[in-house]
Parts: C-alpha cells; sequence; structure tokens
C-alpha cells in the first residue's frame, strides 16, 4: 500500500478501494530533526511525496530556510505562524506557497497547523 496513515495497525488488510476514517487524537506526536517542532502524520504517500500533518510548534521554534518542492498548504488552527516575508498568520487563517519558494518558517508563541505538501520540503541550510 504506497498512501497510509502511518502508526494506524492493519490498514494493509483493507481493501484499496475503502475510506479509511482516522482518529486524530489516537495518533503519536513525531518529534522532527527541528527543536520543539513535532507532527502527527495524517495520510503519506511515499511514491508521489504527498504528506497530510497536524504540526505542532513551540514558541520561538524555528524551520530553517527551505525551498518548496510543490505547492504547500498551510491552514493555522492555534496561535500563529510566521516567516522572513513579513507574515504572520494566526489562527483561523490560511497561507499557501508556491512551488519553489524559499523562506524561514518560526512560531513567535507556539502553534498548531494542518499542512499540506505535495512533496517534501528541501532544507537548503
Amino acid at each position: 500500500m504506497v498512501t497510509v496513515t502511518p502508526d494506524i495497525k492493519d490498514q494493509e488488510t483493507l481493501p484499496s478501494s475503502v475510506s479509511r476514517s482516522v482518529a486524530v487524537d489516537q495518533l503519536p506526536w513525531h518529534t522532527t530533526p527541528f527543536p520543539g517542532i513535532e507532527q502527527k502524520i495524517l495520510l503519506r504517500d511515499e511514491e508521489r511525496g504527498l504528506i497530510t500533518a497536524l504540526i505542532r510548534m513551540a514558541p520561538g521554534a524555528r524551520l530553517p530556510l527551505h525551498e518548496h518542492a510543490d505547492v504547500e498548504q498551510t491552514y493555522v488552527l492555534e496561535g500563529s505562524l510566521a516567516d522572513d516575508e513579513g507574515n504572520e498568520t494566526t489562527a483561523g487563517n490560511f497561507i499557501w506557497r508556491p512551488q519553489g519558494h524559499r523562506h524561514v518558517a518560526w512560531s513567535p508563541k507556539g502553534c498548531l497547523c494542518l499542512g499540506i505538501f505535495l512533496k517534501p520540503n528541501v532544507f537548503l541550510d
């Protein structure tokens, strides 16, 4: 199976054509290589590179300079997400970035975001 929700047991036994209901509160948070940033992967397709994730950033946590290999979409559920272009996207708002866009991102006071990445970011630092 190419498209999965990691951390769900026995999903490989389901027929490929049925819906997958995900109990998000039961998924574990996973650390990332970046201090203060954790994620719950809701959907991953390793063949295409697609990832949909809840991303939790502690106050002051930063993502170093990176480039988007394809469109990124982010909906801020709690807190705010800032970038080096002067944007600060607050709870209830949405930001998207085109393929090839490069930036640094951080959360001034912490945040919870839903991120949809058509392909994984390329980190440049």
